[in-house]
């Protein structure tokens, strides 16, 4: 098959989910390349914003040929971005058939916008598009709206899912939390997101006699992320006695507001590392005993399967889905509950007998390169050969 990934957003803003599923199609023997136009934002990362390459360019990712452009956003001018984001998506498309050829399928990651992008290419040239859907709906109603009146943009989003030859929640909770904008007269499938789980391999840990106890959290400096809670936390366990190290990695995790935030707080021992790339965020989860994630809506963080790959349990909250809730391996507390994330964060430090490897190898089972390859591959034959 030729395969046609379509991300809605791309580094350096994320994304790497649509690199790892094209590595695996690949690897099963399929033509497959990503589209992909990344909007930067002047007040995310004014630095990208102005050096990274004008122009459209081709490059190789992982092995993969990602054909590539950065579109300077208009702040404040959601609708003008959007429109001409589709556009230029594409008119790459119609590049990218006179070198390549048409595909036989598109694959789109997030309704918005790549999906509704795909479904426009879809139309015109007659290819079918599916969609794997990421986005939580704590981010959709910030931009949506809570109702009962909702934003200009979900009659064109909901128009994409009705029309999908197949759409793939990446959590089954996922449906029932974004109906009230999509409905659900649409096809859907579970499928999990895809990890390196040959590069995220186990591997033991330090000891712990004669040093700090290491937690971890890999996630941007967002509200969603729940960095006040997990400070919190962290500065309970601190007062309590516990011998504790908390090392933080993501966009802004180096920025002022961070800074300030554990300035105000008083918590200590804290090493922040700003973004970093894949080898250093495994080097970092090799170093630590915890992953803890506090976010008040997700809908599946790839770094907790990436963290209990590497044989290190993690504790996160409610809105972790159920097929992340590795037995043994993943810890729940309520969402905005600081007392009881430090009491579970205490409770996974005094644990005997966790075993990393075989949590390892449940995550490999579920999210490995050749099971979710092969779930797709499955997929998109019955859609192009009904």
């Amino acid at each position: 098959m030729h395969i046609l990934e379509i991300p809605s957003f791309f580094p350096p803003y994320g994304g790497l989910f649509c690199l790892d599923q094209a590595k695996a199609l690949q690897a099963l023997g399929h033509e497959v390349r990503i589209l992909s136009n990344v909007q930067l934002g002047i007040t995310i990362g004014w630095k990208d914003y102005l050096r990274l390459p004008f122009g459209r360019y081709e490059h190789q990712l992982d092995g993969v040929t990602v054909f590539q452009s950065f579109q300077r956003g208009v702040p404040r001018s959601i609708r003008f971005n959007v429109k001409r984001w589709v556009s230029v998506v594409r008119s790459m498309f119609r590049d990218y058939v006179e070198k390549y050829g048409k595909p036989d399928i598109l694959h789109a990651h997030c309704a918005k916008w790549a999906g509704y992008a795909a479904m426009k290419i879809g139309e015109e040239y007659q290819i079918p598009f599916v969609v794997t859907e990421h986005l939580p709906l704590m981010l959709l109603e910030g931009e949506f709206g809570k109702g009962p009146h909702y934003g200009w943009q979900v009659p064109m989003l909901k128009e994409v899912y009705e029309h999908a030859a197949m759409v793939f929640p990446v959590s089954e909770e996922l449906v029932d939390d974004i109906a009230r904008f999509y409905g659900k007269s649409y096809k859907w499938q579970f499928l999990s997101n895809t990890i390196d789980t040959d590069f995220f391999h186990y591997q033991e840990r330090e000891p712990l006699a004669g040093r700090s106890f290491r937690f971890c959290c890999l996630a941007d400096y967002y509200f969603r992320k729940g960095y006040d809670i997990l400070f919190d936390a962290c500065k309970k366990l601190q007062e309590s006695g516990c011998r504790i190290e908390l090392h933080i990695a993501g966009l802004l995790t180096d920025g002022r507001k961070c800074h300030a935030d554990l300035q105000e707080i008083g918590l200590k021992d804290v090493t922040t590392y700003g973004r970093i790339g894949k080898d250093a965020i495994r080097d970092l989860l090799y170093r630590c005993d915890v992953l803890v994630l506090a976010s008040r809506s997700e809908v599946q963080p790839l770094v907790l399967l990436e963290a209990m790959s590497t044989g290190i349990p993690v504790v996160s909250t409610e809105c972790v889905p159920r097929n992340q809730r590795i037995d043994g391996g993943c810890f729940i507390v309520p969402i905005e509950d600081a007392e009881a994330l430090a009491v579970q964060m205490k409770s996974v430090m005094d644990m005997d007998g966790f075993d990393g490897k075989a949590v390892s190898e449940q995550i490999r089972r579920m999210a490995s390169p050749d099971v979710v390859g092969k779930k797709l591959e499955e997929v998109f034959l019955q859609i192009i050969h009904p």
